[in-house]
């Protein structure tokens, strides 16, 4: 029995991983319209940006639990490393910046303060980036248009 149930689970896994594999090669690669307003540089900035705030707010919460408790997991204060202690910042503030957060840590005191800021900074970022796109296709749409419009009094 516990043969058949891993063998349904490696192949649900790998057609997820499939799946998902193809449906992102089709929206980088494949354009159904005339054109597409995929960017790879947009894309490779937005997860550096992404990475950066993740790592600064991360040694952020890192140094300030050296002058006090910033960060409390599972509502106890926990005696840890110095090594587990920058772990568990990273991990809050990834968890912080990319979504409402688990409830597994918690900010104490100015923490909480600094979480809000960086939550709003993860819900900020993709609209920001989004915008920029349709910016861009914007011009480009109107340089479209302006070329035509050459075009047409010759």
């Amino acid at each position: 029995m516990k043969g058949g149930i891993m063998l349904i689970a490696i192949v649900s896994i790998l057609l997820i991983v499939a799946l998902m594999s193809g449906s992102l090669y089709s929206f980088i690669y494949h354009k159904p319209y005339k054109r597409s307003y995929f960017s790879y540089e947009i894309f490779y900035t937005l997860i550096l940006v992404y990475f950066v705030v993740l790592v600064s707010f991360g040694l952020l919460y890192f140094v300030l639990s050296f002058n006090g408790i910033v960060l409390v997991e599972g509502g106890v204060l926990q005696d840890v490393s110095v090594l587990e202690t920058l772990a568990h910042s990273l991990y809050f503030s990834g968890v912080t910046l990319m979504t409402v957060g688990y409830g597994d840590i918690t900010p104490v005191g100015w923490g909480r303060l600094i979480a809000l800021i960086e939550a709003i900074i993860g819900y900020l970022l993709p609209a920001a980036f989004f915008l920029r796109i349709w910016h861009q296709s914007l011009d480009s749409g109107e340089e479209e248009k302006d070329e035509k419009r050459e075009v047409d009094y010759l």
